[in-house]
């Protein structure tokens, strides 16, 4: 029996209590839950929309009454649904025949039940089944679990705004920046990308084996079946996608795919900085009592909910990147590689959730050393260079550039003296050399603390 201990994924292993959100969307359950919610809704679809005697329009008991096969569907049905598959070899069509033997059970005339399935090709079910379950994950799980992560990099950003840091470019000192601003950069950045995520639709499609509504046109000649398929995919708040082969063309599905990955992309990117900074000592990480941080060194607190973070991400977009580069292609109007790789589209989201987990819980644990901090700054005078030589070039210095590489480049130990002694003998304005004297590593942050602030 499958148990945490045995399973071969670390995602239904090591992690499995952490998961427990992603189980009733992805899993096998979920899908077949699903799958049975789109057979019935089409089935009720075509009820209210042909008008025809061999399938009147149903009673509000009725819906009500098939409904409840979805919304009381539990894992004794889904166990049903797996041995008529086992039975027959075709995962889609168990579930039409489970459809139908509930829809029985419940007083469906015998008349209406071969509509349940009415010329749907398997991909017509599975397109908007998988469709619904990305639509549930991206507005119950992602939309909050990232807005979190947002809102707790706000809050820090807001806290450090005008805490000057020294900023590294190319890992060497450079013009001073604030730890609130740098955080602040990657709020701005999750922002336009979780909006985007948030604001895309998924495709979904209705038009049977090929894409051209054959069969449909063959039993109803007159129906408007372009009308009746798109009006049924947009009630479940999906896009029609008008155009397809027997599948669902799976552009939107990469698309999703894509803005998760450049959402874990960010998300990396502040890891390994936040690591290096742990690094540096500009952060303290606050000693849980009890955990122990290394089997031989007793003293140490290694940054590893970034590190755990960080190689999540990198599962997550190797799953996720492949399934936006895959999924798009089909061999001419049907091959199935789709449907295997399909199946995992839970396994790049939940290496995503264990990493922005394991992010949020180092960032619980930080807290700026802020003596620290400014103690590099003191012992970098030479980063004021770039200010210097810019008032320079505004009252015509010549070679200003020049000059301070002469003095400061490559050389050690640049004093606030020595930079004062080269200010006073200046050809610049008075003002300006006030300014310029007045100037330090930790006031020299230009337009940081309210960059900081504003985001």
């Amino acid at each position: 029996m499958l148990n945490p201990l045995n399973a071969i994924s670390p995602l239904d292993g090591r992690y499995h209590s952490k998961l427990d959100i992603l189980r009733p969307i992805f899993s096998e359950f979920g899908l077949i839950k699903v799958r049975v919610k789109i057979e019935i809704e089409w089935l009720i679809h075509l009820s209210r929309q042909l008008d025809l005697p061999e399938i009147s329009e149903f009673s509000d008991q009725t819906v009500a009454t098939l409904r409840t096969i979805f919304d009381q569907f539990n894992s004794k049905d889904a166990l049903r649904i797996k041995e008529i598959e086992n039975t027959i070899n075709h995962d889609v069509k168990a579930v039409e025949y489970y459809v139908k033997q509930q829809a029985k059970t419940h007083g469906l005339p015998n008349h209406n039940l071969e509509f349940v399935h009415f010329a749907c090709t398997s991909e017509d079910i599975n397109n908007l089944s998988y469709a619904l379950l990305l639509q549930t994950c991206q507005l119950e799980i992602l939309k909050p679990k990232l807005g979190k992560l947002i809102n707790t990099l706000r809050q820090m950003a807001l806290e450090y705004q005008d805490q000057p840091m020294l900023s590294r470019t190319h890992g060497q000192p450079a013009s001073p920046t604030t730890l609130g601003k740098e955080i602040a950069n990657f709020v701005n950045r999750l922002d336009d990308n979780v909006k985007s995520l948030l604001e895309l639709t998924i495709c979904g499609k209705m038009n049977g084996a090929v894409g051209n509504f054959n069969a449909h046109y063959a039993a109803y000649p007159d129906a408007a079946w372009e009308s009746i398929a798109k009006d049924f995919v947009e009630s479940l708040g999906l896009t029609n996608q008008a155009y397809s082969t027997q599948i669902e063309p799976h552009d939107t599905i990469a698309e999703f795919c894509h803005a998760l990955c450049r959402i874990n992309t960010i998300i990396l990117d502040l890891d390994r900085d936040l690591w290096g900074y742990i690094s540096l000592g500009y952060f303290r990480q606050k000693a849980v009592s009890g955990e122990v941080g290394s089997s031989t060194m007793p003293h140490k607190v290694n940054p590893i909910d970034f590190e755990n973070s960080e190689g999540n991400l990198g599962l997550a977009n190797a799953v996720l990147g492949h399934l936006a580069e895959k999924l798009p292609i089909s061999r001419w109007q049907r091959d199935l590689s789709d449907s295997t790789a399909l199946r995992n589209l839970g396994v790049g989201i939940g290496h995503s959730l264990l990493a922005w987990d394991s992010t949020l819980k180092g960032l619980a644990k930080l807290a700026a050393n802020k003596e620290r901090i400014e103690a590099d700054l003191n012992t970098n005078w030479a980063v004021l260079a770039e200010a210097i030589q810019t008032v320079m070039r505004r009252y015509g210095v010549p070679e200003p550039y020049e000059q301070l590489k002469v003095l400061t480049r490559g050389q050690e130990g640049i004093t606030q003296n020595m930079l004062h002694t080269f200010i006073t003998e200046l050809d610049i304005p008075e003002h300006a050399k006030h300014s310029l004297l007045a100037l330090t590593p930790t006031n020299y942050t230009g337009h940081a603390e309210q960059a900081a602030r504003n985001v």
